[in-house]
C-alpha cells in the first residue's frame, strides 16, 4: 500500500504586535486563569528558552521519518513546528539534522508530544525544544508511513489547531486561537505588573490580606 500524506492549505504567520506582546507574558501568569490550552508538565525545554509563533501542526505516525521533512519545507519564519506522536512510541522524530533544517527556514521553535535525539547538536543550532525526553530510537526515512500536516492535532492534553498562537517557556507550552491568545496577553501583562507590587508589598513582610486594603496613586 502507497504512504497516503496529507496537507490542509497553511495558516499565515502570527502578526508581529502579537508576538511583541507574548514576548514579555509568562505561561504561569495565564496558568492563574486559564485552565485549557496547556500541552502538559512532562513536555519540557531542553534548555531555558522563550518563544511564541504560530502553530504548523503534524500527526507523525511509528517510524515514518518522510513526514517531518515534508513539514520543514513548508515552514516560515516565526513558525512553530508542533508534533503529535499519533502512536504514543518512544521513537525520536526530531534530531540534529531536522533541527538544522528548521533551523534554516526559520523556525522559531519545536515542540513535540514524544522525545527527540542528538540533544547536543539539537542545543548547539539555538532552536529551542520541548519534548518528551531523549530516546535513541529513531525515525528513518525508508519507513513510510504515512501522516498529515497542518490538521487538528492532540500535542499532550491540548488539542492545537493549524495556526494556533503558541507560548512556550521554561514552565511549560500553551496554545490558544489567535483572539483568545490576545485576550490573554492582554490580561497577563496587566496581571504581571500587579504582581510586582504584590511581591514588594510581600518581601516587606506585609499580610497579602492587607495588599488590596492599601490605597494606590
Amino acid at each position: 500500500m502507497t504512504a497516503f500524506y496529507q496537507m490542509i492549505d497553511r495558516s499565515p504567520p502570527l502578526p508581529a504586535d502579537l508576538i511583541e506582546r507574548l514576548s514579555s507574558v509568562d505561561t504561569a501568569t495565564i496558568g492563574h486563569v486559564e485552565h485549557l490550552g496547556f500541552v502538559g508538565g512532562d513536555i519540557r525545554p531542553l534548555f531555558p528558552a522563550r518563544v511564541a509563533g504560530a502553530a504548523f501542526t503534524v500527526a507523525a505516525p511509528g517510524r515514518d521519518g518522510v513526514i517531518i521533512y515534508k513539514a520543514i519545507d513548508l515552514l516560515l519564519p516565526g513558525d512553530i513546528l508542533v508534533i503529535s506522536r499519533v502512536d504514543r512510541d518512544d521513537i525520536a522524530c526530531v534530531g540534529g539534522g531536522v533541527v538544522a533544517a528548521a533551523k534554516a527556514k526559520g523556525a522559531a521553535g519545536i515542540v513535540i508530544d514524544g522525545p527527540c535525539t542528538d540533544v547536543d547538536e539539537i542545543i548547539a543550532t539555538g532552536v529551542p525544544v520541548w519534548c518528551r525526553g531523549v530516546s535513541a530510537k529513531t525515525t528513518n526515512r525508508q519507513f513510510q508511513i504515512g501522516g498529515s500536516l497542518n490538521v487538528p492535532i492532540a500535542c499532550g492534553v491540548a488539542a492545537v489547531l493549524p495556526g494556533y498562537g503558541v507560548l512556550a517557556d521554561n514552565e511549560g507550552v500553551f496554545v490558544a486561537d489567535r483572539d483568545r491568545m490576545r485576550i490573554l496577553a492582554d490580561a497577563a501583562l496587566e496581571r504581571q505588573k500587579r504582581s510586582v507590587a504584590v511581591r514588594c508589598h510581600l518581601a516587606s513582610g506585609r499580610s497579602i490580606f492587607d495588599f488590596d486594603k492599601e490605597p494606590r496613586s
